[in-house]
């Protein structure tokens, strides 16, 4: 009897392990089939693949243009070397170092003393030659006064005789050497390089004193052959001085040399406008490209 119950005990107990067994691998087999199959949405045919866009490919870059940068000279538009005509003693010296002075200025005065002497000489000696030349005229039976009556090639030849036409000129060349006595300024500027003394000799073509012209200012430069394209007439460049390395001033070009260096060199020239911290003889660098905000020379026009 018990050997009975221990048998259906077992046999249901196997039975129902199997039923647990078959749920199981149903489960499984539930499971695969739903990962396995896809939805409308996800299959390839249901999917709409956008177009495939274009390719944009930037717009090529222009290349960087160099900086450039190069070492210049400030210098003076005009500068001119005032020098005396004549050998006489400087009787009056109205410059100083550094004074302006305006064209025109009476700057120096020479003696005049020997000049005016020999101008009184000279006036004596036209008098005697013209007295010599109305009696070669008398001798030839013209009378005084009626001087006019004798045909021009015979007063020609009685001038030259007498002497009259040389000193006529002599007379002449020596009044206009007085003019010479009073110096005026060429230029309105600085004087600078002053080697005149007063109560000094001047000597003819001998330096008394230089005038600068600080009102126009240029500054020079050069640049490599291969760098002419980017200059021209008008383009504009920014100078700062050596000296005040904070400054920027603006130029403009007014001058290209025609000529090529043999080192491969081209001299350039540019205006600047006038300003206290600018001399001529100044070193500055000069540069190409965007101005810096803290300019102090004024713009400059391009008419000018």
């Amino acid at each position: 009897m018990l050997e009975l119950k221990r048998k259906k005990m077992i046999t249901y107990t196997m039975e129902k392990l199997a039923k647990m067994l078959m749920g199981i691998v149903a489960g499984i087999l539930l499971t695969a089939c739903h990962n396995g199959q896809q939805s409308p949405a996800d299959s390839p045919e249901s999917e709409t693949s956008p177009a495939a866009a274009p390719v944009s490919t930037p717009a090529e870059a222009e290349p960087a243009t160099a900086p450039f940068s190069c070492k210049g000279t400030i210098q003076s538009v005009s500068e001119v070397t005032v020098t005396s005509r004549i050998n006489e003693q400087i009787a009056m010296l109205g410059v100083e170092m550094g004074q302006r002075v305006h064209k025109g200025q009476v700057v120096v005065r020479l003696d005049r003393t020997s000049t005016e002497d020999k101008i009184m000489k000279g006036r004596a000696e036209l008098e005697r030659a013209e007295y010599q030349y109305q009696n070669i005229l008398m001798g030839q039976g013209y009378k005084r006064g009626a001087f006019d009556q004798a045909p021009e090639s015979i007063r020609e030849l009685a001038r030259v005789n007498s002497g009259y036409n040389t000193a006529k000129a002599a007379l002449r060349q020596m009044e206009h050497q007085l003019s010479y006595c009073t110096i005026q300024a060429p230029i309105s500027g600085v004087v600078t390089q002053l080697d005149a003394v007063l109560y000094a000799t001047a000597v003819p073509g001998e330096t008394l004193f230089r005038i600068v012209d600080t009102d126009h200012l240029k500054v020079c430069f050069d640049i490599l052959e291969n760098e002419l394209q980017r200059f021209g007439k008008g383009t504009v460049i920014t100078v700062t001085p050596i000296s005040y390395p904070d400054d920027r001033h603006q130029a403009r070009i007014t001058a290209v040399s025609p000529v090529v260096e043999k080192s491969g060199m081209i001299h350039l020239e540019a205006a600047l406008t006038p300003h206290p911290h600018l001399m001529p003889g100044m070193s500055a660098i000069v540069t190409l490209g965007s101005v810096d905000t803290n300019i102090h020379s004024k713009q400059i026009n391009p008419n000018r």
